[in-house]
């Protein structure tokens, strides 16, 4: 059983003397501040308890700054100086309560974190907290949700795949959240965004006078993430000079400072993840094959979103609503043919392409309550862009008749498609992209012509 998480900060860094014994079933760790919001957005906390004063911060800036990391999560306010005064302003602010009596200090804290379980309950009811982050009802996004349910409780290393922008960090965060390592930090490192002569320190830290410039030791992500998950992302583009290191501690579950011959251990599980095929550069000598097999013991892989578009409409409906909450405007609506549009499209960029989309859409509507497919100016799909270039119609000196020029041209396409399609005019509509009541609203409309000749 999880034991409820707190976060004391600042102050005397112990639980008050004064104080009745803190309760034996809690798990609270004490830091300062600049340390504490440093830990803060790594790890699930029920509760936060701010120590004032704090030096170096006021109590408003302090608050604001550990509500905006942590959202949601009730945060004490332990003040022996405060008045009335403050405890009004630090209440409009967000702070739950104040701590003023030792004997019901620990009741207040119970009574905080309470709270907020019943308010996660009352959100979510009868769902597991982690497949709130995974978005889909398509078979493939189903087939995720349980490969992550199957691998969420165990400690194998997990491989997860994709292009650019499908979520494979969101899925990373949920692998986290399904297992007993969810109260654990969850420390992620970008590969390829941290240069080759800074990764190794970035990741195993360093002794005091390891090199020039080294005043003080420093520990690195695999020490952060100890008792949680690291998430190595981009992995595919780590230099070759590091992988037997991160084969090491794989295989061992320790590595050595960088500077020091002394083996740290560490409690970690480790996940992956790579838009690259690995196989292929390990045919190019750029990634170990040892290395490979000891990241993907258990592989998963997250389609791209043009292999599920059926997923695309609840995506986009669940990207207007965060969206118009984080601006503050009221809810607005996609029109049918606007998601038919988007549900069409094929979203090279993903998931991060379409939220993108949206973001612009809200603010290029205005004060429109409707985001119609003018909101939308995507790119053409590369065979509505070949319809493009078809030859143009030569205007003679004398000119043309622009009506019966546009209604042979229209006779045309219609008389190609019905004539591939044997004349079924549903099959024709589909080879158009059209419904089935306008192709024939227009063939129609050209009655007196022959659409098949």
């Amino acid at each position: 059983m999880n034991l409820p998480r707190i976060l004391w900060i600042g102050g005397a860094l112990r639980w008050p003397a004064a104080w009745p014994a803190c309760p034996p079933a809690w798990d609270i760790e004490f830091y300062p501040p600049r340390p504490a919001l440093e830990r803060l957005p790594h790890a699930a906390w029920d509760a936060m308890v701010l120590e004032l004063p704090a030096a170096g911060w006021t109590s408003d800036e302090l608050l604001e700054l550990v509500q905006r990391l942590a959202p949601g999560v009730p945060a004490l306010i332990l003040d022996p100086r405060a008045t009335l005064a403050d405890a009004v302003r630090l209440g409009r602010l967000g702070a739950w309560q104040f701590l003023e009596s030792g004997e019901r200090a620990a009741s207040l804290i119970a009574e905080a974190m309470e709270e907020r379980r019943s308010r996660l309950r009352a959100e979510n009811p009868g769902a597991q907290p982690w497949s709130n982050r995974l978005l889909g009802e398509s078979y493939a996004m189903r087939q995720v949700c349980h490969a992550i349910q199957m691998l969420g409780p165990r400690r194998a290393t997990v491989l997860l795949t994709g292009e650019t922008g499908v979520g494979k960090e969101i899925a990373g965060r949920a692998l986290h959240m399904a297992g007993p390592r969810a109260r654990g930090p969850f420390v992620p490192v970008n590969c390829g965004a941290i240069p080759e002569t800074l990764l190794e320190e970035e990741l195993f830290g360093h002794v005091r006078g390891a090199f020039t410039g080294a005043l003080q030791g420093r520990i690195g992500r695999f020490e952060q993430a100890h008792g949680g998950v690291l998430f190595l992302d981009e992995v595919g583009d780590m230099p070759l000079s590091l992988q037997p290191k991160l084969l090491r501690v794989l295989q061992e579950r320790e590595f050595q400072r960088l500077g020091s011959s002394e083996s740290v251990r560490v409690d970690i599980r480790v996940i992956a993840a790579t838009n690259c095929d690995l196989t292929e550069r390990i045919a190019q000598g750029r990634f170990r094959e040892d290395l490979f097999y000891r990241l993907s013991v258990a592989p998963i892989h997250i389609p791209p979103l043009r292999e599920r578009p059926d997923d695309i409409p609840g995506l986009a409906a669940h990207f207007v609503e965060k969206v118009c909450r984080a601006e503050d405007v009221p809810l607005k609506r996609l029109t049918p043919d606007t998601v038919e549009r988007l549900r069409g499209f094929p979203w090279p960029g993903n998931v991060r392409q379409l939220e993108n989309a949206v973001e612009m859409a809200v603010a290029m509507s205005g004060c429109r309550a409707a985001l119609t497919q003018a909101d939308f100016p995507l790119p053409l799909p590369p065979r509505t862009a070949a319809l493009c270039n078809w030859p143009s119609v030569s205007i003679p000196e004398d000119g043309l008749d622009y009506e019966q020029t546009m209604a042979g041209i229209e006779r045309g396409i219609l008389g190609q498609a019905l004539r591939k399609t044997g004349g079924n005019k549903k099959a024709a509509a589909d080879m158009l992209r059209l419904k089935r009541t306008t192709l024939s609203a227009k063939v129609r409309s050209l009655e007196g012509m022959s659409v098949c000749n």
